[in-house]
């Protein structure tokens, strides 16, 4: 014979006690708003190397344009460390060489943001400038930057890597850009 459970009958104490308060906020309208950086002002052509955040619901996109494919990896780079600290408290104090790879040239922007991401978890620093070099779906990178200093870089959040959302790597108007959502 197959049992079916019984609705249990509320006790006093479960009678009297305050309904639980209505939700006024879910977790990611709570989440503290980041200051946003601000990318150098575009005066000038597409051409010339410079970056900037896009909006993306509650993560960041980032966005770098250079004359070159590695300028604009470099320039997403530079927008990423923007997401985290201004750049201008970012001494480039310290040399540090990367590497990776992707099947392809979007691929290639994930591995090389990811791999900044690991780099900046794992040393516990920032990097403000990048010198990459770029062939073959490989790219060999020397980051300069410095050990984290939460009273003076006052970083906002912690990136936790980019994914392929709005993934982007294509030649413009006589140059390049490269653009990823990053997850925070």
């Amino acid at each position: 014979k197959k049992r079916t459970p019984r609705a249990r009958k509320p006790t006093p104490a479960a009678a009297t006690a305050p309904a639980p308060a209505p939700a006024t906020a879910t977790a990611l309208e709570r989440r503290p708003r980041v200051p946003r950086a601000t990318p150098p002002p575009c005066t000038e052509s597409r051409t010339t190397p410079r970056w900037e955040h896009f909006e993306h619901g509650a993560d960041f996109g980032v966005r770098g344009w250079a004359p070159t494919k590695a300028g604009a990896y470099a320039q997403a780079a530079r927008a990423l460390t923007a997401v985290v600290a201004p750049l201008e408290r970012v001494r480039p104090a310290v040399a540090v060489d990367l590497a990776c790879r992707g099947i392809d040239d979007e691929a290639l922007l994930v591995a090389w943001l990811n791999t900044l991401v690991h780099a900046m978890a794992a040393r516990r620093m920032l990097f403000a400038e990048f010198e990459l070099t770029q062939a073959d779906h490989r790219l060999h990178a020397r980051a300069l930057g410095e050990p984290l200093e939460r009273a003076r870089h006052e970083p906002a959040v912690e990136v936790k890597g980019a994914t392929y959302t709005a993934l982007r790597v294509a030649p413009t108007d006589g140059g390049w850009v490269a653009q990823a959502v990053v997850d925070v």
